[in-house]
């Protein structure tokens, strides 16, 4: 089954968002079952060859940015589609509270130093929109800081884009339904307890403040440099497949070749 995932699942910049129209029960016609898992290994096995390119070549970045409400599957997402990868050259950053010596910094500060090196790939597992997203909901700082922020964050991207940092961004779309099966699970499972908390359930107090908060991000920082793409994730399947492909075909689109070796392989000479 051909599918353009990116194609199908880019939030068109400078499009207004309607996260209601986004139904997180999509599968785009994919069902679950052998076709899907053998596309997902497929994919992988690609990831990981393009990752070698990339760490060879050692010109240019992929940074990975997930994003959702609690319990979106975040950690699950990282933990499946770059499983194969070579950890040598992957490297996971989670964004939580602020230190207090990142608090002493400007918001973009703790964010710019972990970007991946070249020949790298990076993942933000929460990432900078947290500034435009938790901090808008819960008026951590006043409107007229966090507003300007949205611009603030689209000329950053820019600027890593233009030094050889590609940008992808997921939103892990789930229901609300769907987080409350999921916060379930965890409460009945005594190997997942430990994810569950207090601010788990105060959070979905602020559901449709978040919904609104998400749709200003995908509406105001999808860009033709750093595109966001909008997961279809009540199906941990079907998301971990969408996520897998998309990222293969950014790093195909980067046109990547081998560097020439660095001696003349013709005069060497076994002793």
């Amino acid at each position: 089954m051909a599918t353009n995932f990116s194609k199908e699942l880019l939030v068109t910049p400078g499009k207004k968002v309607n996260l209601g129209k986004w139904n997180p029960e999509d599968t785009l016609g994919w069902d679950k079952g052998h076709k899907t898992s053998a596309s997902l290994d497929k994919a992988c096995q690609r990831l990981d060859k393009l990752q070698y390119l990339l760490y060879a070549e050692h010109k240019r970045a992929l940074l990975v940015v997930l994003q959702g409400l609690d319990a979106a599957g975040k950690d699950g997402t990282i933990r499946h589609v770059m499983s194969g990868v070579n950890p040598q050259g992957c490297t996971v950053t989670p964004f939580k509270t602020p230190s207090a010596e990142e608090m002493e910094h400007d918001f973009l500060w703790r964010i710019h130093k972990a970007v991946p090196e070249y020949g790298d790939i990076g993942i933000f597992n929460r990432s900078h929109y947290e500034d435009v997203l938790i901090v808008r909901v819960h008026n951590l700082v006043p409107k007229d800081v966090w507003s300007r922020r949205y611009d603030q964050i689209n000329e950053f991207e820019e600027l890593l884009h233009d030094n050889n940092v590609k940008i992808v961004k997921f939103f892990l779309h789930i229901s609300k339904d769907e987080q409350k099966k999921r916060f379930q699970q965890r409460i009945d499972d005594p190997d997942r307890r430990w994810k569950i908390s207090e601010g788990d359930f105060a959070e979905r107090k602020f559901w449709d403040e978040y919904t609104a908060a998400y749709e200003t991000v995908l509406a105001k920082c999808s860009t033709d440099h750093s595109p966001w793409y909008v997961i279809p994730s009540n199906k941990k399947w079907f998301r971990n497949l969408a996520v897998s492909h998309i990222i293969v075909e950014t790093l195909a689109d980067m046109h990547m070749k081998f560097p020439a070796p660095t001696v003349d392989v013709k005069k060497l000479k076994w002793k």
